[in-house]
């Protein structure tokens, strides 16, 4: 048996472009977006037809089954590191600091993320809580400015679906 390595390639290759564009897609849609997920779907189909019409005609090589299962996975890894180099969106930190005073709230202000503070009561006592929202793509620079300012914070993250009004409302549209 003798193995096509060009087409092996170009299965697998076929496969990584579809995959990554499936999770592109269903980000897209995810986060409204969907006129620029209409248009990739339709990218996204004509590679899968291609790539189904080409495995389909060449399944006389269990190699070519095998390129294709590959190059599905490497398409979900690729797809998810593209994703995350995206980073579309907005997320919301929940800071919580166990001193009620903190210079952290202005150096947050000062780097141009949008913070809400209160003052609340936990088990020792006092505790400053923010609430402070920020671009997916900045994230990472939130998570440094607060761990040099407070590394002892209680940090989680989610991401808002959707938002009105308040800091940002003139950016946002």
């Amino acid at each position: 048996m003798t193995v096509a390595w060009k087409l092996i390639l170009f299965i697998v290759g076929i496969n990584i472009l579809y995959v990554a564009a499936t999770t592109i897609r269903m980000i897209l849609m995810i986060k409204g977006m969907r006129k620029r997920a209409a248009l990739l779907s339709v990218v996204e189909v004509f590679i899968y037809i291609s790539g189904l019409s080409i495995i389909l005609s060449n399944l006389n090589s269990p190699w070519n089954l095998i390129a294709y299962c590959g190059g599905y996975g490497a398409g979900v890894y690729i797809g998810c590191f593209i994703e995350e180099k995206m980073a579309l969106g907005y997320v919301t930190a929940h800071v919580i600091i166990n001193s009620a005073e903190s210079e952290l709230t202005n150096l947050l202000r000062q780097h141009r993320f949008g913070v809400t503070s209160w003052i609340g009561e936990g088990r020792d006592g006092p505790r400053l809580i923010m609430m402070v929202l920020a671009k997916r793509s900045r994230q990472k620079e939130l998570e440094r400015l607060i761990d040099s300012s407070c590394p002892h914070a209680f940090v989680f993250f989610d991401e808002p679906k959707n938002m009105r009004g308040g800091f940002w409302s003139a950016k946002l549209r």
